[in-house]
């Protein structure tokens, strides 16, 4: 197995001092707080409400006073309809506070825009705004404050480079694992608003640009490159690297998976190999995750990657690829080792790096060697 080295304190990322990146063309960021949503409850103060395309109300601010006004929208007609008044296509909430949308509590401004009979829910804010809520949502907020501040310039690069990569798009990032999680409004107290504050506008580059800045739970002991586990073509060379420092309590896990369960998952999923009656890891990477597996029944066989696998089974459900599998009467035994796809920064590890002494820097160099350090003329 070939990984690169250990980093020792004195590593530290590229720096370009002095550098400042260009702006994606905005401040903001228009993150998807809901896709294909069939109703939305807006609760807040003096809500305004301005509808876009073919209706009576259109291009029209409609202002509901009031300490604590409830709008309800759905779709209809292919338009959006709200607590029974038509406000056509899109429609765009504001208010001088902050809004609630069910039940969780935001900054910015809400579009609510419809995809044929349902429609996404769009939070437009500040980009640092964001940040705090993406890094609430991720990270908790007693871990040591170098790795919430490696924790912050990663959540920006990868929003950044997102805003970058959809700015033709509705909406620039998901509110999910499908990107990054994200939490909505953060008390002014946090500790989150202090790792933001710290690294205000910084970035990650590769190669002079942004990146996805991808992370994880826990790598089990070994980072993954970029290309072991992602389809794209434009990801960074990222080198596995040896992680010491993820030892926490996602390090190891086990799973008895029934196979007449298994069975169904693929079954459901288009792969007719009727009851499971035995699994083969077909190929892994140089980190020893399962790049390939073949899963063979009673009615055939079927060869999967070791990610499409895992998104089958369930990713909470099957923690990683870095796994043995043996099957033995009905069920599948696997033994694994980590939290998440592997790639990039490991969670654990830098929890625990911080604990120890090293700073941001020191973190974000040991798991993306090879980036550079900038800053967001605009953030």
């Amino acid at each position: 197995m070939r990984v690169s080295g250990v980093l020792g304190p004195a590593a530290a990322l590229v720096l370009l001092a002095g550098a400042v990146l260009p702006a994606a063309g905005a401040s903001t960021i228009r993150v998807a707080v809901l896709e294909n949503a069939r109703a939305v409850e807006f609760r807040g103060t003096d809500l305004e409400v301005t509808g876009a395309g073919e209706c009576p109300r259109c291009g029209q601010p409609v202002r509901v006073e009031g300490a604590d006004i409830l709008l309800r929208a759905v779709p209809r007609d292919g338009g959006v309809e709200i607590d029974g008044e038509p406000f056509g296509r899109t429609v765009r909430v504001r208010s001088a506070a902050t809004i609630r949308v069910n039940g969780r509590e935001y900054v910015g401004d809400f579009e609510v825009a419809t995809t044929g009979d349902a429609f996404a829910v769009i939070n437009e804010l500040p980009l640092e705004q964001y940040v705090a809520g993406s890094l609430k949502a991720e990270a908790p907020e007693t871990w040591p404050r170098e790795a919430l501040r490696a924790q912050a310039i990663v959540v920006r690069t990868y929003a950044a480079y997102q805003r970058q990569l959809n700015a033709a798009r509705s909406y620039h990032i998901v509110a999910s694992t499908a990107d990054q999680q994200y939490a909505g409004r953060v008390d002014d107290a946090s500790p989150v608003w202090d790792a933001v504050r710290d690294t205000a506008g910084q970035v990650l580059l590769w190669e002079g640009a942004l990146f996805a800045t991808f992370y994880h739970t826990d790598d089990g002991g070994y980072t993954e490159a970029p290309g072991a586990v992602f389809a794209a073509k434009d990801l960074p060379a990222l080198r596995p690297v040896r992680c010491q420092y993820s030892a926490g309590p996602h390090f190891r896990w086990t799973l008895d998976l029934r196979l007449a369960d298994l069975s169904e998952t693929l079954r459901r999923a288009g792969f007719e190999v009727g009851a499971v009656t035995g699994i083969d890891v077909a190929g892994r990477s140089q980190t020893l995750r399962v790049l390939e597996l073949v899963v063979r029944g009673t009615g055939g066989a079927a060869r999967l990657r070791g990610t499409e696998f895992r998104r089958l089974v369930g990713y909470d459900t099957l923690r990683s690829t870095l796994f043995a599998v043996a099957v033995d009467g009905q069920y599948a035994h696997f033994a694994g080792r980590g939290w998440g796809h592997g790639v990039g920064m490991c969670q654990a590890g830098a929890a625990a790096m911080a604990e120890q002494g090293y700073t941001a820097v020191q973190i974000l160099a040991y798991y993306y060697g090879g980036a550079s350090l900038s800053t967001l003329a605009e953030p």
